[in-house]
């Protein structure tokens, strides 16, 4: 057979999502070295042993890791692992939980999911107490856990003190706080600050832990803070099918982005590419240039959303691929990566305003 066809025609730079992109070299380089010899399996390996050591660094010494494959899976399990069977998660209704993993956690975690409405896909105390129906009730789910997404689907960013609230709302009510943070790096990068300002030190009790959308080849971790759950997270894990044999090639690769600065460079210049769409963008509505078009919200990620004639998005997309939003009619969701360059997001804005 011929080989991939990897021109730039056939494979182009895109705004579809921060996953279409590629894995960093340094991560590639990573799993290459870890490629020697023989090590132990399902993460008897010194890899593994040197990640879990980097995450007590960022999450503080009685955090405990657990790499997998990809982010619902970790989702579903984080949950699991810290739930009962009768117990109900609340959520807001755009997150990844709800709304993008067709099910799983209910599925194939057995938890059911209550998406709260939001305006920003930011949950409150307010919003959660709301939310907390049927407590005692044999007939309803239990309300045990809140959920949010760090960056949120939405692109918006939780400060430390917001996550502090909720998890002081969420621990008065009995319940848990799971932090989806497939984009955390995007967050903590925004906000100028480290991992554990946003959820060890907020109360977060349990986190997925992105990778695979910040450059990663195919890894993602579980964070557990809280010691009185998760005990169960071994067994789950390999039930759950999230039990690596050559884990040593998932720790590498965490290992190498978390390790030192790679998460947050790559992370603030996938931010950084998504300002400076926005302010391009921003700049052609000041000037009459895009009619129709409009920001929906700040900039807060690396991801721009954007109101957009149909006829607009249909010409851009003849140079540029990217999504429309389903939760919200003629809105599309423009995201970078950690390889966007200023290029693109100069050809896009052309794209969009010129054809």
């Amino acid at each position: 057979m011929p080989p991939v066809d990897t021109s730039p025609e056939v494979l182009p730079r895109n705004f579809g999502s921060d996953n279409w992109a590629g894995a960093h070299p340094e991560v590639i380089a990573a799993i290459v070295e870890a490629n020697v010899g023989h090590a132990p399996g399902y993460g008897g390996d010194p890899w593994t042993d040197r990640f879990k050591e980097i995450a007590k660094q960022h999450f503080g010494p009685t955090a405990s890791a657990y790499p997998v494959f990809n982010g619902t899976g970790a989702n579903v399990l984080a949950l699991q692992s810290a739930l009962p069977r009768w117990a109900a998660v609340i959520t807001a209704q755009s997150a990844h939980i709800n709304y993008d993993e067709t099910g799983a956690p209910e599925k194939v975690g057995g938890l059911k999911i209550i998406g709260a409405a939001t305006p920003d896909g930011k949950l409150t105390p307010e919003i959660i107490e709301r939310s907390d129906l049927g407590r005692g009730n044999e007939h309803n789910a239990q309300p045990l856990a809140v959920s949010i997404s760090q960056s949120t689907e939405w692109g918006t960013t939780y400060r430390p003190e917001e996550i502090l609230a909720i998890a002081d709302t969420a621990h008065r009510l009995d319940m848990i706080l799971h932090v989806d943070g497939s984009r955390l790096g995007n967050a903590a990068a925004f906000l100028d600050t480290d991992l554990g300002s946003i959820t060890t030190a907020a109360g977060v009790d349990i986190i997925s832990l992105g990778g695979t959308k910040n450059g990663l080849l195919g890894a993602e971790a579980i964070i557990v803070l809280d010691e009185n759950i998760g005990q169960g997270m071994p067994f789950l894990r390999k039930m759950n099918l999230q039990l690596a044999s050559k884990m040593r090639f998932l720790s590498a690769q965490l290992g190498a982005l978390y390790e030192g600065d790679l998460w947050r460079t790559s992370a603030n210049h996938a931010n950084t590419m998504a300002q400076r769409l926005e302010a391009g963008l921003a700049e052609a509505v000041s000037a009459g240039c895009a009619p129709g078009l409009s920001l929906v919200q700040k900039v807060e990620s690396n991801v721009v959303f954007v109101r957009m004639p149909p006829e607009t998005a249909a010409r851009a997309r003849q140079k540029f691929a990217f999504a429309n939003w389903p939760l919200e009619d003629d809105i599309v969701r423009l995201m970078c990566a950690f390889d966007t360059t200023a290029d693109d997001v100069d050809a896009l804005v052309s794209a969009i305003i010129d054809g």
